[in-house]
C-alpha cells in the first residue's frame, strides 16, 4: 500500500508528459501526412534513374569518356 503512494504520482507525472509530447508532435506536424514518407523511399530511386537519363541527355560526350 505504502508503494502506492509513490506509483500513483509518477505514473500520473508519465502520463502528463506522454500528452505534452503528443501533443507537441501534433502541433509540428508529425502527422500532417503520413503516406508521403513511405511513398518518398519509392519514388528515390526512380526519381535518381530519371536525373542519370536527363544526366545522359544533356552530356553525351562525358558518357564516352567514362568507358
Amino acid at each position: 500500500m505504502d508503494s502506492l503512494y509513490l506509483l500513483i504520482p509518477v505514473a500520473l507525472i508519465f502520463c502528463v508528459i506522454v500528452i505534452r509530447l503528443l501533443l507537441w508532435a501534433i502541433d509540428n506536424g508529425q502527422y500532417e501526412d503520413l503516406d508521403k514518407e513511405a511513398w518518398r523511399i519509392l519514388a528515390d530511386e526512380r526519381q535518381t534513374e530519371q536525373d542519370k537519363q536527363r544526366e545522359r541527355e544533356q552530356n553525351p560526350t562525358q558518357d564516352q569518356h567514362d568507358h
